[in-house]
């Protein structure tokens, strides 16, 4: 748990990590600290074996405008600047429970980004999203260029980051980028509801599952057919012998994701 004061602010209830990008008055726009205490929460929560769900939201009326480009601080080495964003957002790719980005108002540049590596994206229906680097004179980055033509092909994806077209939340949906778009007022409650059936399902079975998916553009039919096969393996000791009694007494599993051996 963090204070409420901090840039990033975590708090942790019933298998739930929330993260809340925490700077409202620069619309979430993170400087260095900022990315950093970022990279560091979400690393605290890979640690955690109580987080079944994770969740990034912005606090107050928007997600995140990306890099705060007014901050000031020491000068460092464009590499240096450029690991410190980067490794926030592989941090939050590489999360093996499930995440879901909460979406309100504007994710901007590496904000949509910070979105874009998460599991599942869900937005208010008056939410807008843009690959602004272009306008700044910049080429994409923080995964753009990796997430984004493997959601919507390389020719979307070229239009969205050459031409830093501010998009809304249906053309997002129609493109797959978001989930499903809810009413303002009925965001929350939607989040709520995936994030319950989320935390519901087998824990070490889903993390296999989201390995598996990633790995798919780094590996051949083949080899996926064996990476299925082991995790498999794993699942028949972990969380399919509770299955299989339940179902056999008529009742609904419950999941723990421990080692049965």
């Amino acid at each position: 748990m963090t204070d409420a004061n901090d840039a990033i602010h975590l708090a942790i209830r019933d298998g739930v990590a929330t993260v809340t990008l925490n700077r409202p008055d620069r619309r979430n726009a993170l400087d260095a600290d900022a990315w950093r205490d970022l990279r560091e929460t979400v690393t605290s929560i890979r640690v955690n074996p109580d987080v079944r769900v994770t969740v990034i939201q912005g606090a107050g009326d928007h997600f995140c405008a990306g890099a705060d480009i007014r901050a000031g601080g020491p000068r460092r080495h464009p590499l240096d600047r450029m690991r410190n964003v980067s490794d926030a957002v592989l941090a939050i790719y590489d999360l093996p429970m499930p995440t879901v980005a909460v979406v309100r108002g504007s994710a901007v540049g590496a904000g949509w980004n910070v979105a874009l590596a998460c599991d599942f994206v869900l937005a208010a229906e008056d939410a807008q999203f843009n690959q602004i680097f272009a306008r700044r004179g910049l080429s994409v980055d923080c995964g753009g260029s990796w997430l984004l033509p493997r959601i919507v092909g390389p020719q979307q994806a070229k239009r969205l980051i050459y031409m830093a077209e501010m998009i809304g939340a249906a053309e997002a949906a129609d493109l797959g980028l978001v989930l499903s778009t809810h009413a303002p007022e009925a965001l929350e409650e939607a989040a709520m509801s995936l994030v319950d059936r989320l935390r519901a399902a087998p824990p070490a079975a889903v993390d296999m599952d989201k390995q598996l998916i990633n790995s798919t553009w780094t590996t051949s039919f083949a080899d996926q057919l064996l990476r299925e096969n082991i995790a498999q393996g794993i699942n028949f000791a972990t969380d399919a012998p509770a299955a299989r009694a339940a179902i056999a007494e008529g009742k609904k599993p419950e999941f723990e994701g421990k080692w049965q051996l």
